[in-house]
Formats: structure tokens, C-alpha cells, sequence
């Protein structure tokens, strides 16, 4: 049976044989079956229409923090919620960490003894790529984001 053939209703396997046989005597209008490729195909057509209503965006979060322990707790909690709404989620991916030094003297006038203060601040960063719709991204990342943790969110088309 091709796609838009006709089939009389008494072939189609919905009732046992036994009814089918017993109501052959009554005439049926004739329904319009599809082949069972075209049936298979039809819900990947329904998602793809879905799909193109719903444009996927490629979406990178940045997640930049002076404190580890705040990054990772907001890194755990945007995965989780990615997560539980079945997005695609890669990462974190852990950059180096930029170690920013400053050197200089104790001595406010210069005199005395060549003493010297080393200070350093590193700054972590981590990526967290998503493949979603940009409204989902938003409930996402309302989540309450730990003070100091900067959030970056940097939206591109999927081609």
C-alpha cells in the first residue's frame, strides 16, 4: 500500500477477524492510510516544524570569579538546571588561571633595608556551552548567582 492509497476499512487490523468477517455484509466508506514510512516519518516532520519555530541558539556562558568554592557552586547549579530541562550542556571547561602580581617595596621613602610585598590575585574562569532556546536560557541562569561570580552570556545561530 503505497502513501494516499485508498484502503477499505475490513482491511485494516484495528477489530479481529471475526468482526471483521461479520460486518463485511455492511458497506464501509473507504479511509485514507498512509504507508507505514510516511506514518514513521510524520512526528520527525511535527519536531523539525517544532524545531524551526523554536530557534536553537549555540550559547556559551563565562563564569569569572576570584573565589573557587562561589565559581564552582554556580557552575553545579546552571549545569543542574540546564540538566533537568534536557538541554545539551558541555562543560565546565576550566581555563587557566590568571595569576595577576604586583611587586613593590614596604618602605614608603625608600630608605632602609630593601624589603619588598609580593601580592597576587587569581582570577578562575570556566565556559559552559548550551544548545537551547534563548527563553530557556533566561530561566536558567535566574538562578541566584553567588556574589563576586561574574556571568557572561554570549548567544550564536546553529547553522
Amino acid at each position: 500500500v503505497g502513501f494516499g492509497a485508498v484502503v477499505p476499512r475490513d482491511e485494516l487490523c484495528f477489530r479481529p477477524a471475526a468482526v471483521r468477517q461479520a460486518d463485511s455484509s455492511k458497506p464501509h466508506p473507504p479511509v485514507k492510510m498512509e504507508s507505514t514510512a510516511a506514518a514513521a516519518a510524520m512526528p520527525m516532520k511535527a519536531k523539525m516544524v517544532d524545531e524551526a519555530e523554536v530557534k536553537v541558539h549555540k550559547i556559551r556562558i563565562t563564569l569569572t570569579s576570584r573565589n573557587v568554592e562561589n565559581l564552582e557552586k554556580v557552575c553545579a547549579d546552571l549545569i543542574r538546571g540546564a540538566k533537568d530541562k534536557h538541554l545539551k550542556v558541555k562543560g565546565p571547561v576550566r581555563l587557566p588561571t590568571k595569576h595577576l602580581r604586583i611587586t613593590t617595596r614596604k618602605s614608603p621613602c625608600g630608605e632602609g633595608t630593601n624589603t619588598w610585598d609580593k601580592f597576587e590575585m587569581r582570577i578562575h574562569k570556566r565556559l559552559i556551552d548550551l544548545h537551547s532556546p534563548s527563553e530557556i536560557v533566561k530561566q536558567i541562569t535566574s538562578i541566584s548567582i553567588e556574589p563576586g561570580v561574574d556571568v557572561e552570556v554570549t548567544i550564536a545561530d546553529t547553522e
